[in-house]
């Protein structure tokens, strides 16, 4: 394994920490961001057994100084930066007439200017390394609901911004991709699924089937099959593939 240092935002949980094991395969070092410091530790433990050496940052992505927080411990450590994988930020699915000013600010400070601060302020470290950096967006990107207005409005922007950065990167050397995942099986989508069974007076597998039928898909995303993505993205074969949205969602989305 070569010497490699990889960032992982929202690595204590479904696809940040499916991720950030998986990169433990491939890069000697893994650093792994997030809030939630007993979680993010279980996790350092297991990116140590995979033979990869972790650095555990716990810390609010949603705070100004977060993003130079990372960087300067990542490189004070590591002295380098080969990816950036930008994964936190759980945006609230409320309907766009009841989504206050603070819970629409809230979404796009976590996910979006949490995501834009540090990959500006990782830049240069990546431009030496001829790094990668990954968004994570999401299927209401393209089909956006009135009952999700902000998920889809803020992964909307995040696949612009990829773009925007990834024309940058031609130039920098750096390689910058989205990728957007559908019905992913974390403990976010359980917990939502719950809720509707309560709310609705069914079981928990009934609830399931009329996700699936509502989303046209034949089961749920695993969050280890976004994390082997992200993998082949940030490894050498795909290094030409620039400025891409990639979709895996089970073939939800039947635009073209």
């Amino acid at each position: 394994m070569s010497k490699s240092v990889a960032i992982v935002t929202g690595a204590s949980s479904g696809i940040g920490k499916a991720t950030a094991l998986r990169l433990a395969r491939d890069f000697s070092s893994i650093v792994l961001a997030a809030r939630d410091g007993e979680s993010l530790a279980s996790v350092g433990e297991q990116v140590q057994a995979l033979g990869a050496e972790p650095l555990v940052l716990e810390l609010d992505l949603m705070a100004a100084t977060a993003a130079e927080t990372v960087v300067n411990a990542t490189i004070e450590r590591f002295g380098r930066i080969d990816a950036l994988v930008n994964v936190a930020g759980a945006v609230p699915g409320l309907d766009v007439f009841q989504m206050t000013d603070d819970q629409w600010n809230t979404g796009m400070e976590l996910k979006f200017h949490g995501a834009r601060r540090l990959t500006i302020r990782a830049w240069d470290a990546l431009k030496s390394s001829k790094g990668s950096v990954v968004f994570i967006s999401g299927n209401a990107a393209v089909i956006p609901k009135a009952g999700a207005a902000a998920v889809g409005s803020i992964n909307a922007a995040i696949e612009a911004l990829a773009k925007a950065f990834a024309e940058k990167g031609i130039e920098d050397g750096v390689q910058v991709n989205s990728v957007s995942p559908g019905a992913i099986m974390t403990s976010r989508r359980l917990g939502m699924i719950e809720k509707a069974a309560a709310a609705k007076g069914i079981t928990l597998e009934q609830a399931k089937h009329a996700f699936l039928v509502q989303a046209g898909v034949s089961r749920f995303g695993e969050p280890e099959e976004i994390g082997d993505l992200i993998g082949f993205l940030v490894s050498p074969p795909a290094k030409w593939m620039t400025g891409s949205v990639v979709r895996i969602d089970g073939g939800e989305v039947k635009s073209v």
